[in-house]
């Protein structure tokens, strides 16, 4: 009997269940399929290194999963609240009839296995499936074999959706029964009944904290752009996050009771058509919902910056390889070794030999690289105790210390024949330059290292080099690197000389660049394994090996971790997304129905249905404009925060990722308001 009950409140209920069982479903095919991809990864055949990318990549999603299951576990205890609410007087006819609490709690334990058994199915169903055009898109990822692509079905992943999902449904059914025992007769039975009055705030109040709030937030907002300065320590960014959260607080609570007041005044807007009925209505939502409204807000935050930061970031890391390492291999040798520090790293044999060059060594070692290149560079870098970073910024150096004292000021310059430079930038395809024997230049990348030694150029900052002393050419650092990596912006300087300043006896490193004869993949990989096992050779005992990297490697190392920042900003992203909608949804269901009486009312004095549901409209656009638009505000400035903080310049690709979040925004976040509108349409038109 109590199961066939349970049946007809959900078939009748089914408007009021909706929004939640779409939410349920939503989460379980979310968490199914970022929980399928180790799974699938595991069948794909890639290298070593990618593998191990992979493996990083999944351990990492399973602790977000962690995260995202507790979220979603609030999520869903939060919704099922607002389903009690609405179905108070229903409980309270239960109880005048005779059925005891223990009953209606059983009522709802059948009702929530039910939802929760259905949404359960049909998550994994959809999960199962998208998880396939998962497995595609990381198969090209990382260029994988296609041939063993096949069905995947992650049993690891079912079970933990199962696992998770089914505790959050026990902790609601506990939560029902908690709250029916709780339940009194006459609160239940005139729960309906109970209006909800319009508070009208003092205005002088309302604009005296509407500006204070602004002014804070324009200074949490100066100090993650203008005052990045004085965010030295990653724990002071708190400050800026813990001013934001406060002023969004105080700017919703401000406006609940200021907006009205303005639009009283503007009577041609406030007395046209509902306008009076919408704006009184959003102020009161507003009004009894600022809490609510924040959290919300900070959700539609977080959810812009974690999707168009990963999707920027991992277009950029993955993208600018080509501009970042334009050949194919850099192998870099360590020579006449003599600082002490240094000493603790090699054996007295690998000193003794560290005077013979990358030729000579690699001959020692028994390895011809030459026969695998079509064109190659070397090239040699000095340095000496004399040029320091301290001195080279010269005057500039205490001013530069003052605001950046955590830069490495005793580290020694890297200084370059000039020659080997304009070598190396042709077979780069970079810009050449000459000197003469009086001047140097700054070659450098690293546009935050750039403008400090831009200050000391400027002044024409003289320095000594090899018994020398020479002026800038330029007045400001030109752009170029040497070492090949993932994206250019990773060169803090290097000091380019005459060739007849040079003093041989200074050569701390040297390096080779070229590019192979094949294209080949599994011919390069053959050869670059060639290189990593020079390490366990015996002869590695007595000279030191060099270091190589290598386009290829920078490719898959790339590859990697730009999946996994985008994976993990896609899967926080829309788990925030979906939460921040399906509350405010959930809220606005809910006081729509129990507004229905006044509905009743403007339809008696004369509204018809077209301006009813106009009406309807802008209420609910309103309410779920309000909270995306404050959070695109703030979303502005923690996109250029985040992207300033870790210091990757994303700027070409950043358009881009905005483009497909607004897409993702617009998909889910209105797909959500339109279900709001048209149940809400369909309740009103009902009970009229």
């Amino acid at each position: 009997m109590l199961f066939k009950l349970s049946l007809r409140n959900i078939k009748k209920s089914l408007k009021d269940y909706a929004i939640y069982f779409f939410t349920l479903v939503l989460g379980v095919t979310i968490f199914y399929v970022f929980n399928a991809i180790e799974t699938q990864t595991v069948l794909m055949d890639v290298s070593q290194s990618s593998y191990e990318i992979i493996d990083i990549m999944n351990n990492s999603l399973s602790a977000v999963s962690v995260f995202v299951a507790f979220v979603l576990g609030l999520l869903i205890i939060y919704a099922n609240q607002f389903l009690m609410k609405r179905r108070g007087k229903e409980f309270g006819i239960y109880l005048t009839l005779g059925m005891s609490k223990r009953k209606i709690s059983f009522i709802l334990f059948f009702e929530t296995l039910l939802i929760g058994l259905i949404s359960l199915i049909i998550g994994l169903g959809l999960g199962i499936v998208l998880s396939q055009l998962m497995s595609l898109l990381i198969v090209n990822m990382f260029e994988a074999d296609m041939s063993r692509f096949t069905f995947i079905f992650s049993k690891n992943a079912c079970i933990k959706t199962l696992f998770c999902f089914s505790i959050m449904y026990m902790f609601v059914i506990c939560f029902n029964s908690v709250v029916v025992n709780r339940y009194k007769l006459i609160d239940l039975l005139h729960s309906s009944s109970h209006i909800e009055k319009v508070k009208m705030k003092n205005p002088i109040l309302c604009t005296f904290v509407f500006i204070i709030a602004c002014c804070t937030l324009g200074y949490a907002y100066w100090l993650v752009t203008g005052g990045l300065k004085t965010l030295q320590y990653a724990q002071q960014i708190l400050i800026p996050i813990a001013l934001g959260i406060i002023s969004t607080f105080l700017i919703f609570w401000s406006l609940s009771g200021l907006l009205l007041r303005l639009f009283m005044r503007m009577k041609k807007v406030y007395y046209n058509g509902l306008n009076h009925f919408v704006l009184r209505q959003f102020s009161s939502e507003i009004n009894t919902n600022v809490f609510s409204m924040t959290v919300i807000c900070l959700m539609l935050f977080m959810t812009i910056c974690f999707l168009s930061c990963s999707l920027s970031i991992k277009n950029s890391i993955t993208n600018d390889v080509d501009d970042g390492a334009p050949c194919d291999i850099q192998i870099i040798h360590r020579m006449n070794i003599s600082d002490s520090a240094l000493k603790k790293e090699y054996n007295k044999e690998q000193i003794k030999n560290s005077h013979l060059n990358l030729v000579e060594t690699l001959d020692r070692l028994d390895i011809n690289i030459f026969k695998h290149l079509k064109n190659f560079e070397i090239y040699n870098i000095y340095t000496t105790d004399e040029l320091t970073l301290q001195s080279s910024l010269g005057n500039q150096y205490k001013i530069i210390q003052k605001k950046l004292p955590l830069l490495p000021y005793e580290s020694k310059e890297r200084i370059m024949k000039i020659s080997d430079y304009n070598r190396i930038a042709k077979l780069y395809g970079h810009k050449q330059f000459t000197l003469k024997p009086n001047e140097y230049i700054i070659i450098a990348d690293y546009s935050y290292i750039q403008k400090q030694r831009n200050k000391a150029l400027a002044t024409k900052e003289k320095i000594y080099v090899f018994s020398h002393q020479l002026t800038p050419k330029y007045s400001q650092c030109q752009e170029g690197f040497i070492d090949i990596n993932s994206s250019t912006g990773l060169n803090h300087g290097i000091i380019l000389i005459d060739d007849s300043v040079v003093n041989e006896e200074y050569i701390s490193y040297n390096g080779l660049v070229g590019n192979y004869f094949t294209h080949d993949k599994k011919e390069i990989k053959k050869i670059e394994m060639s290189l990593n096992q020079l390490s366990h050779k015996k002869l590695s005992k007595y000279y030191k090996v060099p270091t190589f990297n290598s386009k290829h490697t920078i490719i898959e190392g790339t590859t990697g971790l730009g999946a996994m920042i985008a994976f993990i900003g896609i899967y926080l992203g829309i788990i925030f997304l979906i939460s921040g909608a399906a509350i405010l949804a959930l809220k606005m269901l809910s006081e729509n129905a129990d507004n229905i009486q006044r509905y009743t009312i403007i339809k008696k004095i004369g509204a018809d249905d077209k301006m009813i549901y106009q009406a309807l409209l802008k209420q609910i656009g309103i309410f779920f404009l309000f909270p995306l638009m404050i959070a695109s505000i703030h979303s502005i400035f923690g996109i250029k925060f985040s992207i300033a903080f870790i210091e990757l310049y994303t700027n070409n690709y950043l358009l881009e990722s905005i483009l497909i979040t607004v897409v993702v925004v617009l998909f889910i976040y209105g797909g959500y308001f339109l279900i709001t509108y048209l149940f809400s349409k369909n309740t009103i038109h009902e009970r009229n």
